[in-house]
């Protein structure tokens, strides 16, 4: 014991201890880590949080997560390193910095340029990264903040350049004229997972095509009639035979009157609209791949800031949606539209600004995913990676066997800028990771870089080995990598989780991590996603400001499964708040009762285990197994579960009653010794198991508990089982005497018997063990039950008239009524609870005989109906055997 404190304070208040102690955690290197032979590593990456805002409760769960098992990993004498970072959030930053000078100085991009708005960015990026980081601490996280990363920061930098170049000189980096999708508020690209689609409705306008030569027209059916006016093709299905003699002909295209070919491509499908469709590739991802196929020219009519070009004619300088009513009133008074009908279809939308995006043809730069995407899937497929749970690892395949190329360049200014320079003087490409002094196919010093940045996710996805200094700081490297395991939400498998695997199997020759677990959303208590829109988000550093970060904790893990979705509800949060609480009391009992206790003065032969001592240390034991077990296999929730019900139930409910007459008394002292080592030692386990899922309030407990000075419970050992405490037979003993109690306990609460009054007990059983059994727990009987008289035989040979009796594991229990209630009374209100309950049966009963109830009535509520009457029944059943009891 600290000699120095005595005791916790009356109540726990977070406010005074979890501050304090993430200071001292911090000032004392606990969090930092490093190569260290004698160890072995243990490694995770904190996915970044944007730098657009602040955490929110879904972080507050996924660091949650990540911190319990590095603190576990920690105390089991793992090098621990949890890297923690930031990610610059290309384009979401760059809109929000945008915003800004918008509102507050009046100004564009253009109007600052290049370097004026980067130096507005990192302004940004300083407040708004320097807050998260703030909020993470409340967090109580406890990662290698003197490692802390940024994905823009000078060494990623360095690496995302090695990786493009590497990459390049592969030839899996290419620059090419492709479709791609692009964001008109934005003024970028998108990749294809960038885009959120969402059935709106629209119209199916059906135009005629006149055949060239010929009186007759065909009708093809759009649904954005504006991009005609890029249109160089018409396609059909080679198997329409409705449409075989056309295929090869020239029809002319509605206002524009250019003429085009009708060809035959197998990607059109027959069954919708007319079998026809317009081809317009510089403007849909499909017609761009059947003008490839066909050699049809492209023609772009919507610029990038969706107004209609120069090619569009006479609709130039119109914005798309102004030239679609203007072109649609043109084709009816041409008596060119065949018909207009209401259709619902998919709507491609930016993810950060919800505009409709515009496919257009633009020149851009290129991943080749073919050759990459293989190693990638047969890592998983190998079980080199394994998904936790495991029904992910489909979501990945699904995404992964049908990926495009991915197109990386972004027309923004806040990113990593691509490292390629164009030589002005002869058009050589140069791509270095070092800016070039001159070109090296003419001399010339007339270079300029190109001005696109790449896609957030190229420098995202080589997270894992770039925040360890590759390709620079080989001993970091080879420590700590690959990482143990990747903790992330489901909705960035695409985004991220696949994009770090075959990034790591093509720049590292090795795979990034050994376990992905992904965890659900966390939503409202009705189910529903929070969002702005509904207000229904929850701010986690309110939440810790009202109760505490360990209550945030295990509020957020408790009941928590692999992969699913959780429910915040805050009477969940009160729970965990009461638990707090309980565990705060039950140690301050504890150590009052160790005020004289001194652990290096015990003599362990000299210990006298009882039952209880046996039964609790066993127990406790088998926690230890199964709560290492459920850590190993990422089932935190259920570890929270049973940690709740052991410290609730089995230590503070059972045994701290228990032990209190041994503690409190002072003439047997070798017997009140041995029940202060039992309850520290198994408090001070207690501590520790909870300590990686409520840090500050065990670390606070601990140091009156245990510790000497310099000590931390973040860094002591995780408790490790012991086969020889394992004690079943104790175990089955324990639970025969607890049942014994619960049964008397329940009868003097039905009774209405006051509980600070004695009564008489006694007990009976034919089964000789089970008599021995509660004879050896007499003691424990009549503390619990609070009985003054207790007799345990195997005959009764002077039955009490009036008793209320019970039988549990073959004891029979029988409790003397006589001067314990006022029976007359008592008779009077059981006939009276009687009446009530056939009054209620009777009740549902009519309801369940009535077929129009029954038929019509919706089904939950007939089956509640059905479950009253059997609990009103059953309780009748009860009422009445306590009665006839009454009556003798």
């Amino acid at each position: 014991m600290n000699e120095e404190k005595k005791n916790l304070s009356t109540t726990y208040d977070p406010s005074q201890v979890e501050e304090k102690w993430y200071e001292y955690w911090n000032s004392q290197g606990y969090f930092h880590a490093e190569p260290n032979e004698q160890k072995e590593p243990f490694t995770i990456m904190m996915p970044p949080p944007n730098v657009t805002g602040q955490l929110h409760i879904g972080h507050a769960l996924d660091m949650t997560f990540q911190d319990i098992l590095t603190r576990w990993k920690r105390m089991q004498g793992y090098e621990a390193l949890w890297l923690p970072g930031t990610d610059h959030a290309s384009i979401a930053t760059e809109v929000k910095v945008v915003k800004k000078m918008q509102e507050e100085e009046g100004l564009n991009k253009e109007d600052v340029g290049r370097d004026g708005f980067l130096e507005r960015a990192w302004k940004w990026k300083e407040e708004y990264g320097g807050r998260i980081t703030k909020q993470l601490k409340k967090l109580g996280v406890s990662c290698d903040w003197d490692r802390e990363r940024f994905t823009m920061d000078e060494g990623c930098n360095q690496a995302v350049k090695e990786a493009f170049v590497q990459l390049y000189e592969k030839g899996l980096i290419y620059q090419g004229d492709y479709i791609v999708n692009w964001c008109p508020e934005c003024k970028t690209t998108l990749s294809d997972i960038e885009v959120e689609h969402e059935d709106k409705p629209g119209k199916l306008y059906h135009i005629r095509y006149n055949i060239k030569g010929s009186d007759d027209y065909i009708v093809v059916a759009t649904t954005r009639p504006e991009t005609l006016l890029g249109d160089t093709g018409v396609a059909v299905n080679p198997n329409d035979e409705r449409y075989q003699g056309i295929i090869g002909k020239q029809v002319i295209v509605p206002v524009v009157n250019r003429e085009i070919e009708i060809v035959a491509d197998d990607y059109v499908d027959s069954e919708f609209g007319t079998g026809l469709v317009k081809v317009t590739p510089a403007h849909d991802p499909n017609d761009f791949e059947i003008g490839e196929r066909h050699d049809l020219e492209i023609i772009k009519v919507i610029g990038d800031d969706a107004i209609m070009t120069k090619e569009a004619g006479k609709y130039e300088g119109l914005e798309r949606y102004e030239c679609r009513q203007q072109l649609v009133d043109d084709l009816r008074s041409a008596g060119l539209i065949e018909k207009i009908e209401e259709h619902d279809h998919s709507v491609g939308q930016c993810y950060r600004c919800d505009t409709t995006i515009e496919p257009l043809v633009s020149k851009q730069w290129f991943v080749a995913m073919e050759n990459l995407a293989k190693p990638a899937i047969e890592a998983v497929k190998d079980g080199d990676i394994r998904f936790v749970p495991d029904r992910f690892s489909k979501v990945y395949f699904n995404w992964m066997e049908n990926i495009r190329d991915w197109c990386i360049s972004r027309q923004l200014w806040w990113g990593h800028q691509i490292p390629v320079w164009y030589c002005q003087d002869c058009d050589e490409v140069i791509v270095r990771t070092e800016e070039p002094a001159e070109c090296p196919k003419c001399a010339s010093t007339n270079l300029k870089q190109d001005e696109d940045v790449l896609d957030t996710w190229f420098s995202s996805g080589l997270w894992p080995f770039s925040t360890l200094g590759w390709p620079t700081n080989k001993e970091d490297v080879d420590y700590f990598y690959p990482t143990d395991v990747l903790v992330t939400g489901r909705d960035i498998i695409f985004f991220w989780v696949a994009r770090m695997v075959f990034m790591a199997l093509e720049c590292k020759g090795e795979i990034p991590f050994k376990d992905i677990y992904i965890h659900g959303l966390v939503r409202d208590s009705e189910g529903r996603k929070m969002s702005k829109s509904l207000g229904n988000g929850v701010d986690p550093i309110e939440v810790i400001e009202e109760f505490g970060t360990d209550t945030l904790r295990f509020s957020l893990i408790t009941g928590n499964t692999p992969g699913n979705d959780i429910r915040y509800r805050p009477e969940r949060v009160e729970s965990s708040r009461n638990f707090a609480n309980k565990l705060w009391n039950a140690s301050r009992f504890v150590l009052m009762n160790l005020e004289d206790f001194d652990l290096r003065a015990i003599d362990y032969g000299e210990l006298n285990y009882n039952l209880a001592d046996q039964w609790i240390l066993s127990r406790l034991n088998k926690k230890i197994n199964q709560v290492t077990g459920l850590l190993e296999e990422y089932q935190f929730g259920q570890a929270t579960q049973e940690l709740y019900d052991f410290v609730w139930r089995e230590f503070c409910d059972w045994y701290i009653e228990l032990v209190k007459p041994r503690l409190y008394q002072k003439e047997n002292l070798a017997d009140r010794q041995t029940a202060q080592y039992v309850t520290w030692f198994t408090l001070d386990n207690i501590l520790r198991l909870l300590h990686p899922f409520m840090p500050f309030i065990t670390e606070e407990i601990w140091h009156y508990l245990t510790a000497q000075e310099g000590e931390s419970l973040m860094v002591s050992h995780w408790p490790e089982a012991d086969s020889l405490a394992t004690n079943n037979q104790a175990e089955d003993k324990m639970e025969l005497v607890m049942d014994v109690i619960r049964s008397i306990r329940n009868i003097r609460n039905e009774m209405k018997v006051n509980p600070g009054r004695k009564i008489t007990a006694i007990l009976s059983s034919e089964v000789e063990n089970k008599l021995a059994i509660v004879s050896e727990g007499k003691d424990y009987i009549a503390d619990l039950a609070n009985i003054e008289e207790l007799t345990i035989s195997k005959e009764v040979t002077n039955r009490p008239e009036q008793a209320s009796t019970a039988i549990t594991s073959e004891i029979e229990i029988i409790l003397p009524l006589a001067g314990m209630v006022d029976i007359d009374k008592e008779i009077a209100r059981l006939e009276d609870e009687i009446k009530k309950m056939e009054a209620e049966i009777k009740r549902a009963t009519g309801k369940l005989s009535n077929p129009g109830f029954v038929n019509n009535a919706p089904d939950h509520l007939v089956e509640e109906e059905r479950r009253k009457k059997e609990e009103y029944t059953a309780k009748k059943g009860q009422l009445e055997e306590t009665l006839a009891s009454l009556k003798g």
